[in-house]
């Protein structure tokens, strides 16, 4: 972040891709663009309005100032002066990185030349969208040095054992896999015995997935137990050619492996759409045979001048001449999610760059198209020419007529609406909707990377805050927001009609087990469904398609690893293990215990009865917690940093020395090993120093917390040094006395549920007392009796929630020699916060976009019958762009029925650079006998009448498909199975 705030970016032509590219830049920013508004741009460049095309405004001046407010803190500029083959390009010397669209493959060469002889070179992207065809081209220099070519946060494993020998191997503990490679290195850390090695950073050779060899070790101490080591990050060397050198030599990556030879094919296309744009000073005519004949001939010649090494794809050729002067929007924020993210890795060296092509075609969108009359594609004058010279109009219209449901208004929500006001899905006019829910506020931390909200959104629900943005770009959307959850309990809002009144669902959610709900509602009523995700630099697009594909639910990803209670409890050996049990005690000291006090004053009558049920023995779940509670309420300031005290001295010191006198340094384990050993690390108790930053700001932090919670007023001053240290110099810490309790090791053992827990006769005894005192004293007031719990909040940084977290944390991790984590880390694992980036988003949404418009034609009610055989910045952003848009990619397709074959899941890392298109997975057809079968998509149905019985039940389902049913069943329910007892009688009730 830091070298992209020192970093100046000059990016050219502000058309379809240029401002999505534009909409990604976390860097200062000088836009550059010689057009005026056209009524075209508004359906391919969501920055330009009506107002702008109406005042003749030129392109630059009306995207500028909407960059600019996307980000406060960063510098954008903009200049319309002429960029020609004549200009001096010295004033480029001012840049790190120089992008340009919508230039003459002249002019690229000129510039890229420049860049590449520079001292130190200016990284050089060029990039294009032309109808179905987009390309990126990327040259950083010579020598362009990558710190960090994946990504990935190097993580700690434990050592089971090192052996002694010529060429030392290192196992890992549990057979845990390292997830190296050989050549690669990795430090040792806190070994007990080869000690020799601590601090060490030796290369491996792997030998399997838990166990490599690092070297000699003949010579060093026996490898006794314990330690770590951690794989370390060398820099990577990358070495790029001119873009002179790579057109007769392309290094192209390979994103479809089905069609190895598509980027090539798509490379000679535009090389000689290149060369038709510099021969006749324009690009070919919309449906014209004879200029998509003389593009043909063009490509042939660019094949024949490099020796036929570059193949050519005829049919991608022509399409490519009938959609040359069109834009399809979401291949445009596909390739300008992918070129942002070679921005950034071009100004951090971050990141794997792309050598040194990326081709994408959406030839599969129109190849179905190429019978209709070339009047469908012809411009009309409105806002969907660009669209139109792509799909045509009647593929224009369906989309217009589309009715989807989207479920989730985040990042993706946010890409995906942009691109359904592009393409013009859902119209009123047309009788379409888009119906958006989407139940939360929006964020602080939102606006890094869901690009329709602003600072003045902020508190405001996500969903109808969305949906005025989209109207913004689109004021003929028909948008329907909600602030609903889709779960079992709004089903009667989203109900069985409502999903069949859908064209598509599209789930642009986090939650797991949401998308699977949504899934199966899709299934059941038989309804596409575009399914998206991203996380970090990764992303995915699956296409869910009735009697094709196989479902969300059709595949289960890997449980997530939970920390054991023990681990978290006594043994934490990582900081993730700190960061949870901080969080975890934050939860249960200021939101679950409120809570659950307010829960159960609010169901009493009154503290009386409550004695009184008590002084009878009868059982109240969480009665002795509240009393608890009650009688140790504090009522002034003072007292809750005297609390924060006794907190600092229960869990940094008194655990420690608990822990040491369970288990004392020598403890043995029955065969004999050390109990403390790795994985294990023994705790060292602190000693209280108001001195130390890190001891003040856990006091501090949890004092006003509990505050908070008891609705105690406090001042700033209240909060300083001098007025916590008045306090606590009289404070009496009472004298640490062991326990004899038993101490968790058991690494299976689940967290006990306190409140249902069994009272001893002793606690009952004492909570009884503590209630009796709390009302002779008059105690108990309605004020008494009402806390007000804290939800945990990350990104409001005044309030204290983060520095609790992160002061405790890193209290623990000294406690047990774990490095500590800064406070971003923190804030990143304890607000699980989900790594999101721009780039990955728009190419995400893109790719489905352009998929949507298959799905009409394979409802039942059409044309397809169930015995068919037939898919924490605004540089994290960049990522999510890219990613949404193979989305609506595959909207289109959707909507237009298209077969099997054309649809494509997504998958991609963006950092590597890797992407992977694949053909979705074949439903799964069950076969009962030759001419009877279903899939997880058939509903059988038996039309029954009032008096209907079971008996009648079955005989229907014996005539209609000749089969013998032998039990039947409603859910969990055994409604009739013969074996059982008086279930023969059941055959006669309706």
């Amino acid at each position: 972040m830091h070298q992209m705030a020192q970093s100046s970016v000059f990016l050219s032509g502000m058309g379809a891709l240029g401002v999505e590219i534009g909409e990604q830049e976390d860097t200062a920013v000088t836009l550059h663009d010689t057009k005026l508004c056209e009524t075209w741009d508004l359906g391919c460049n969501f920055f330009i309005r009506r107002d702008d095309v109406l005042s003749q405004r030129k392109r630059v001046e009306a995207v500028c100032p909407r960059v600019s407010e996307l980000n406060p803190y960063v510098q954008v500029d903009m200049s319309a002066c002429p960029l020609d083959d004549n200009i001096d390009l010295s004033f480029l010397r001012k840049y790190q990185c120089v992008i340009l669209t919508e230039s003459s493959l002249s002019l690229q060469k000129r510039v890229n030349k420049f860049c590449h002889s520079q001292q130190p070179p200016i990284r050089f992207i060029s990039s294009d969208a032309y109808g179905i065809c987009v390309r990126v081209f990327c040259d950083f220099g010579e020598a362009f040095e990558v710190s960090d070519p994946t990504g990935e946060e190097p993580k700690e494993i434990f050592i089971q054992s090192i052996t002694q020998d010529n060429s030392g191997v290192v196992t890992c503990i549990d057979n845990q896999p390292h997830g190296l490679q050989t050549g690669q290195s990795v430090i040792f850390r806190e070994i007990n015995g080869m000690e020799e090695l601590n601090g060490t950073t030796r290369q491996v050779s792997v030998l399997s997935s838990h166990s490599f060899e690092i070297g000699d070790t003949s010579h060093f101490q026996p490898y006794a137990h314990g330690g770590f080591f951690v794989m370390v990050k060398t820099p990577q060397m990358y070495k790029f050619e001119t873009l002179e050198q790579q057109l007769s030599d392309p290094q192209v990556l390979i994103p479809d492996l089905s069609k190895p030879e598509a980027p090539l094919h798509i490379h000679a296309a535009m090389l000689a759409l290149d060369a038709f744009q510099e021969k006749h000073g324009r690009l070919p005519n919309i449906g014209c045979l004879e200029d998509a004949e003389a593009l043909l001939k063009l490509t042939e010649e660019v094949s024949v001048i490099h020796k036929n090494k570059i193949p050519v794809n005829a049919e991608l050729v022509r399409c490519l001449s009938k959609t040359a002067r069109g834009t399809l929007p979401p291949l445009a924020a596909a390739v300008g999610g992918i070129a942002s993210q070679e921005v950034l890795k071009a100004i951090t060296g971050k990141f794997g760059p792309l050598q040194q092509w990326f081709y994408l075609d959406a030839l599969e969108v129109v190849r179905p198209l190429q019978s209709l009359s070339a009047e469908e594609f012809f411009p009309r004058g409105d806002r969907y020419d660009g669209l139109r010279a792509c799909i045509g109009e009647s593929m224009l219209l369906d989309l217009h007529k589309l009715r989807v449901f989207m479920v989730g208004c985040g990042a993706i929500g946010c890409e995906m609406l942009k691109n359904f006001a592009l393409l013009g899905v859902g119209l009123a006019k047309n009788s379409g909707e888009v119906c958006i829910t989407d139940p939360d506020l929006i964020e602080k931390s939102n606006l890094n990377r869901q690009f329709l909200f602003r600072p003045h959104h902020i508190q405001r629900p996500k969903s109808t805050t969305a949906a005025e943005a989209t109207h913004d770009i689109n004021p003929d959307l028909q948008i329907d927001a909600h602030l609903n959850k889709v779960c079992p309990a709004t089903e009667s809002i989203y109900s069985d009609s409502f999903y069949s009144s859908l064209d598509v669902v599209v789930t642009a959610l986090d939650n797991v087990e949401a998308r699977r709900y949504v899934d199966s509602r899709c299934v059941c009523n038989q309804r596409p469904l575009l399914d998206s995700g991203t996380m970090g630099t990764k992303g995915h697009t699956e296409i869910i398609v009735p009697y094709l594909t196989e479902s969300y639910n059709s595949h289960r990803d890997p449980p997530e690893e939970e920390i054991p209670f023990c681990t978290l409890k006594s043994f934490p050996s990582v900081i993730e293990h700190t960061i949870q049990w901080a969080r975890d005690k934050f939860e249960s000291s200021f939101f679950h215990k409120p809570s659950m006090y307010n829960s159960f004053w609010q169901t009493q009558v009154s503290a009386e009865a409550v004695l009184q049920r008590m002084q009878v023995g009868e059982s109240m779940e969480g009665a002795f917690q509240v009393v608890k509670l009650l009688s140790r309420r504090p009522s002034h300031w003072e007292q809750c940093v005297i609390i924060a005290r006794l907190k600092f001295e229960k869990y940094f010191k008194r655990k420690a020395l608990q822990l040491l006198h369970s288990f004392p340094l020598d403890t043995r384990l029955k065969d004999g090993s050390l109990f403390w050993q790795s994985p294990k690390r023994p705790p060292t108790p602190t000693e209280f120093d108001l001195k130390d930053p890190l001891h003040f700001t856990f006091i501090v932090s949890a004092a006003r917390l509990f505050a908070e919670i008891y609705n105690i007023p406090f001042s700033e001053k209240d909060l300083s040094e001098d007025a916590v240290s008045k306090i606590l110099s009289d404070v009496e810490i009472p004298e640490y006395r062991p326990s004899e309790k038993c101490i968790e090791t058991d690494e299976t053992a689940k967290k006990p549920d306190q409140i249902k827990m069994p009272l001893s006769s002793e606690e009952e005894r004492e909570a009884i007392a503590q209630l009796e005192q709390a009302i002779s004293a008059d105690g108990v007031t309605p004020e008494a009796l009402r806390m007000s719990p804290l939800q945990f909040e990350k990104d409001n940084d005044s309030n204290g929630h983060i520095d609790f977290v992160t002061s405790a944390s890193s209290l623990r991790a000294r406690m047990y020699s774990i490095e500590p984590a800064d406070r971003l880390k923190t804030k990143r694992i304890a607000g699980k916060i989900i790594p999101a980036i721009a780039t990955a988003t728009a190419a995400v949404s893109g790719l489905v976009s352009s998929r949507t418009s298959s799905s009409l034609k394979f409802f039942p009610e059409k044309n397809l019958s169930k015995d068919s055989s037939l898919n924490s910045n605004v540089t994290l952003c960049a990522i999510l762009f890219s990613f949404l848009s193979k989305v609506a990619l595959e909207l289109i397709k959707v909507v237009e029925g298209y077969g099997f074959e054309s649809f494509k899941n997504c998958f991609f890392n963006l950092a590597i650079p890797v992407m992977v298109l694949s053909e979705t997975a074949l439903v799964k057809r069950t076969v009962i006998r030759n001419n009877i079968s279903f899939t997880i998509w058939d509903c059988w149905t038996i039309f029954g009448h009032e008096d209907f019985t079971l008996s009648d039940f079955m005989n229907a389902v014996r005539e209609k498909y000749t089969i013998e049913p032998t039990m039947v069943v409603h859910g969990v329910k055994m409604l009739y199975v013969p074996v059982m007892p008086g279930h023969s009688k059941r055959l006669k009730l309706t």
